[in-house]
């Protein structure tokens, strides 16, 4: 994009900050040790980050926590100096970034909006005319005159959006910081997002949600621990995020189970065994592993719901075994079975000797709701109910992942269809019967 075509350029931005390691915190420390000097430790938050935003655009910014996002805001507000890179901004900024940053504790509702809109670029007469407007969208009017000290943190958020929306910036930053408010203020917000799109005004926003970003944002760019991970359009990039998300929390507790399995191993020199794991079955048979694929064939940790998906299950038999059946189900959060898959009626007739190895695949819709699910598999004679040869009940977890969430249990694709005139239709139809 050329730069005359852009609101906003950030070019090969980098920052770092030092961090002491020790701190003296009295003036006594100070004398007794004059010659102390305290070490620092490095934290880069910020390298090398590159990225333009067209003049109209609304562009997201998303990340884990700690990927440097409300940094790298900073940065483009001048809040922060950087160390290297340059960023340009073509027009009147106003940015929404940290609570209560720019707010005198001191002072009422109504002095505070006419000093940040002056602060912003209005002119003292413009920020008095607009204070009733401030506080009347913030529904904040009947405390115009309390000091903000005595506000709560969601009547804090309420001002200070307020006011960033009244000054007609040309590019709005704004963090994340909107989720302290609460439902109904958010959707009035979203009601301004639009808004904003209509007039083309150009907006960064950094969130978690990532219907948010789907909903309103021409494009999106994950950071992740201060370097970009992907620029593009908002779908694949907030999946993306959910996959880097929940596959590192998946990881850290996947990890965990395996050290808690091993001392589990060592202590009863017994066959492995998950912490919260049931097990049961005659030993005829074992179920050795499970893992999910998504629809490329990549295995995942995290299922998208809507799409098409796959469940493989490692089986080991110790005996020969003759038609078995292979079964695997999940249960939500709340412990209810939800999905109950079973082979008993495609698989009939097979035979297997004692050291053989198969993996069973079972396919389908993932049409779950989002949430986390135990996954249990069994593996059993045919026709015998619980005459198990393996069960292994909720030996690992997989995540149903959303955009867009109905609340439903189950995500079932639909469509809508309106129909007008029906008082019409059954005239005729009574017409010509």
């Amino acid at each position: 994009m050329a730069a005359e075509r852009a609101a906003i350029v950030v070019d090969g931005v980098s920052k770092r900050f030092r961090i002491p390691q020790e701190r003296v915190h009295t003036l006594k420390e100070r004398v007794l040790h004059p010659l102390r000097r305290p070490g620092y430790e490095r934290l880069q938050a910020l390298s090398d980050v590159s990225f333009d935003v067209a003049k109209g655009e609304f562009f997201g910014i998303v990340g884990r926590n700690g990927s440097g996002k409300s940094t790298l805001l900073k940065c483009m507000a001048g809040i922060y100096k950087i160390d290297a890179g340059r960023v340009f901004v073509d027009g009147r900024v106003s940015a929404f970034i940290e609570l209560g940053v720019g707010f005198n504790m001191d002072l009422p509702a109504r002095d505070n909006i006419i000093i940040n809109a002056t602060m912003l670029g209005l002119t003292r007469r413009e920020a008095r005319s607009r204070v009733d407007a401030v506080l009347d969208f913030a529904e904040l009017r009947e405390f115009a005159d309390l000091r903000l000290k005595n506000y709560s943190s969601g009547m804090l958020v309420r001002l200070a959006f307020s006011v960033m929306i009244q000054v007609d910036a040309d590019v709005l930053l704004i963090d994340e910081v909107l989720a302290v408010g609460d439902a109904a203020f958010q959707q009035k917000c979203y009601d301004e997002f639009n808004r904003l799109r209509r007039e083309g005004r150009t907006v960064v926003l950094v969130t978690h949600d990532m219907g948010a970003v789907e909903r309103f944002c021409d494009r999106a760019m994950l950071l992740e621990r201060g370097r970009v991970v992907e620029i593009g359009e908002p779908r694949p990039v907030s999946m993306n995020y959910l996959q880097m998300n929940f596959a590192r929390r998946e990881q850290d507790a996947e990890e965990e189970r395996s050290a808690r399995e091993e001392q589990a191993i060592a202590a009863s020199g017994g066959r492995p065994t998950n912490p919260g794991e049931l097990r049961a079955g005659d030993g005829r048979a074992e179920i050795v592993g499970g893992w999910f694929r998504d629809a490329d064939g990549q295995e995942v940790s995290v299922l998208e719901s809507g799409t098409r998906c796959s469940f493989h299950m490692h089986v080991r038999f110790h005996a020969d075994v003759s038609d078995p059946v292979f079964a695997f189900s999940l249960r939500n959060s709340r412990d209810e079975r939800i999905v109950v898959c079973s082979s008993e009626r495609q698989l009939r007739g097979e035979s297997f000797a004692a050291g053989d190895e198969v993996v069973v695949s079972f396919f389908f819709v993932n049409l779950l709701a989002p949430d986390r699910y135990g996954v249990s598999a069994t593996v059993a004679r045919s026709g015998s109910g619980e005459a198990w040869l393996d069960n292994r009940e909720r030996f690992r977890t997989v995540l149903v992942s959303s955009t867009s969430p109905s609340g439903g249990a189950v995500e079932l694709p639909f469509e809508v269809a309106l129909q007008r005139d029906i008082a019409g239709e059954q005239a005729e139809a009574e017409a010509t019967s």
